[in-house]
């Protein structure tokens, strides 16, 4: 790293005891001396050889090989001697010898007398300078030097020619190309790393101060070239960044090439195997399980759809990415397989969710008609049970239910008339692109077993609708049959209540004439209510027979109801006519004793004949004593008219009566009886 005074470089030769190997200098010195540059060998070297640890046979050999290594670049040798100096006369004079051939100078100095011919700032330490220099540090980055010199341009080699192929290839040459190709033998990241390293190493180190002198660094530009480094890593930057873009563009190619082959592949599955698939699955089943069969059936082949679905995904944002951030000459490809593979992702999803809604559509028809079968057997076995209601609220309760079954077979009925037709109009929209191929004997399979479902629940809702008519009429029959006998039970009950009040209400026989007129006339319209209701339950009993004929079925209650009535009818018929005797006895007494008390005493030829007081006497008493005797009926029962305090209370007003007329009796005696006497 020294210079002599002429700006030469200085070239120093340690020579130790052991045996020196001149093959081995001869390559070191051509190994240095190929270091400087040519301008700065023009200015010659220096050549120290020290030999203070050698022999001077060894000092000599090593002067006369530079004769052959570098005999124009060498301009004086210095041949640092021991301080056991050889043969004086020798040395000298074999060098005096062999001054023209070797075509240098060469002296002898002792170590301390060096700095006469060189600088002692451009000394080692060894020889009394002060130059600092450390020989494994400068070893060291002089490995790392050629290191990378050898790295670059071997990696400059092998980038220029990817690039250069690249350049000049055509697009089949690049496709056919090898991968290797693209992959240098040394990482471009590594060699620039190192190469920036040891460029900040030797701009940092290119001058030293010591002791306030400058000295040249042993890293001086001259011997490591910082220009070549400079010059190999710019090389390196401008290669490097072509060749990040030409593995952009094999990358994009190849991701273009992959993105392509799988969508190939989708596509090649979907109308392959995926579209096989759903050209087996045709049928909507016949019954529940069987469409959950096919609907299962069905989502296994959605299962498998969907693993490819769900590589579509990715790849239609792989390629919307590369849409994004794509060169022109590549867009038209990436839209043209977008499309490609968008069209068959949709078409093979919309025949997806066609048959999902098909078979979705099969269950809930299957699903309703299997309901309105149970409620058809419901309906029917319900009609095949013979009525045995025990009255009529139970009979309306049981017409009721069988409406409301009727009612809701008629909706059910009708709701799968609606998912039936719902379901043909998916079949019928079932073109041939959504499975590939002609489907209509399929479809009329499917249409067949729609349309025969349908029939065979409406003949079956048209033959429990008639036996449903047919059972409407025999309840309302035979609840006409029971109000009927309700009604006629009511009658014998009106009846009997007429009769009960007949007796202990209808006591009174009237003060006098015309009130027992009033009485009577009450009476008659009394028994004229009891007609009506004998005559009600009457009609109501033969309508219970003609029900009963009717419905071939024995009436439970209209056996005894008659009996009952005709019964209390007699009862009511002979204490009406006891009534009607009693009032009509008292209509006449009154009468004939009110006649007799309202004529005037003045006239007794209206009394000439005694028999009426006697014949009003017998109507009285034979009234009251018709008050005192109970109504006799045919079965042998007795009744009273009221109580006995209510009948003595009658009486009363028949004695007070009968009391005035005898009175009447003696005042028209008396007059006689005094006639007589005188």
């Amino acid at each position: 790293g020294g210079k002599d005074r002429r700006s030469g470089l200085i070239l120093t030769i340690p020579l130790c005891l052991e045996q020196t190997s001149m093959d081995e200098l001869s390559v070191t010195l051509d190994y240095l001396l190929s270091i400087p540059s040519e301008k700065c060998k023009a200015r010659g070297f220096t050549v120290i050889v020290d030999g203070r640890k050698s022999q001077w046979n060894v000092v000599k050999t090593v002067v006369l090989m530079l004769q052959n290594v570098v005999p124009a670049e060498v301009s004086l040798v210095c041949v640092v001697k021991p301080d056991e100096f050889w043969d004086k006369k020798v040395t000298h004079f074999c060098f005096w010898k062999e001054k023209d051939r070797l075509g240098f100078e060469v002296i002898l100095v002792s170590a301390n007398k060096l700095t006469r011919y060189i600088e002692p700032c451009q000394l080692t330490e060894d020889f009394g300078g002060t130059l600092t220099y450390d020989h494994m540090d400068w070893l060291n980055k002089r490995l790392v030097f050629e290191k990378f010199t050898k790295e670059s341009t071997s990696l400059l080699d092998e980038l220029a020619l990817i690039n250069n192929g690249s350049d000049k290839g055509t697009q089949q040459e690049k496709e056919r190309s090898v991968d290797l190709n693209f992959l240098p033998s040394v990482d471009p990241e590594t060699v620039l790393q190192t190469g920036h390293e040891l460029l900040s190493e030797l701009q940092q180190r290119r001058f030293n101060g010591s002791d306030g002198g400058v000295s040249w660094s042993p890293m001086d530009d001259e011997l490591l070239a910082q220009p070549q480094v400079m010059k190999l890593l710019d090389s390196l930057r401008e290669q490097y960044t072509r060749y990040q873009e030409v593995c952009r563009q094999r990358s994009k190619r190849t991701q273009l090439e992959e993105i392509q082959q799988k969508v190939m592949q989708v596509v090649n599955w979907l109308e392959g195997p995926g579209s096989e698939q759903l050209r087996t699955q045709w049928g909507i089943g016949d019954s529940i399980r069987a469409s959950q069969a096919l609907q299962q059936k069905h989502e296994e082949i959605e299962s498998q759809h969907s693993e490819w679905f769900a590589v579509y995904v990715e790849l239609n944002q792989q390629i919307a990415a590369l849409l994004n951030a794509g060169d022109e000459e590549d867009l038209v490809e990436l839209k043209a397989l977008q499309q490609q593979l968008s069209d068959v992702c949709y078409r093979q999803a919309s025949q997806l969710e066609f048959r999902q809604n098909l078979l979705q559509a099969a269950l809930e028809f299957h699903s309703v008609a299997q309901d309105l079968s149970q409620q058809l057997d419901g309906l029917l076995g319900m009609l095949c049970v013979d009525v045995a209601p025990a009255d009529g609220a139970s009979i309306q309760q049981t017409l009721k239910l069988l409406e409301e079954k009727l009612k809701s077979v008629d909706l059910g009925l009708q709701g799968l008339r609606e998912k039936g037709q719902s379901l043909l109009d998916q079949i019928s929209n079932q073109a041939s692109w959504a499975y590939g191929k002609d489907v209509t004997i399929e479809n009329k399979e499917n249409v067949d077993h729609i349309q025969g479902v349908m029939e065979d629940m409406q003949l079956r809702k048209q033959r429990c609708e008639d036996m449903v008519d047919v059972r409407r009429l025999k309840m309302l029959q035979m609840v006409q049959l029971f109000k009927c006998e309700e009604d006629a039970a009511q009658a014998v009950e009106w009846l009997s209540e007429l009769l009960d009040a007949l007796l202990k209400t209808h006591i009174q026989l009237g003060d006098d004439a015309q009130e027992t007129k009033v009485l009577l006339e009450k009476h008659r319209k009394f028994v004229d209510v009891a007609q009506s209701t004998y005559d009600y339950g009457r009609q109501l009993l033969q309508a219970t027979v003609v029900l009963c004929q009717s419905l071939r079925c024995t009436s439970r209650s209209s056996g005894d109801t008659l009996p009952r009535l005709n019964r209390v009818w007699k009862q009511f018929t002979i204490t009406s006519e006891e009534r009607v005797h009693r009032l009509e006895t008292a209509v006449a007494f009154h009468s004939s004793a009110e006649k007799i008390l309202q004529e005037c005493p003045e006239q007794p030829e209206a009394f000439n004949e005694m028999e009426q007081f006697d014949e009003i006497e017998a109507v009285g008493k034979s009234l009251l004593d018709r008050l005192t005797v109970p109504v006799v009926y045919p079965d042998g029962s007795e009744q009273y008219f009221g109580s006995p305090s209510d009948m003595a209370s009658a009486a009363e007003y028949i004695r007070e009566k009968m009391k005035l007329v005898s009175l009447k009796k003696q005042q028209l005696r008396q007059p006689e009886a005094t006639t007589l006497e005188s």
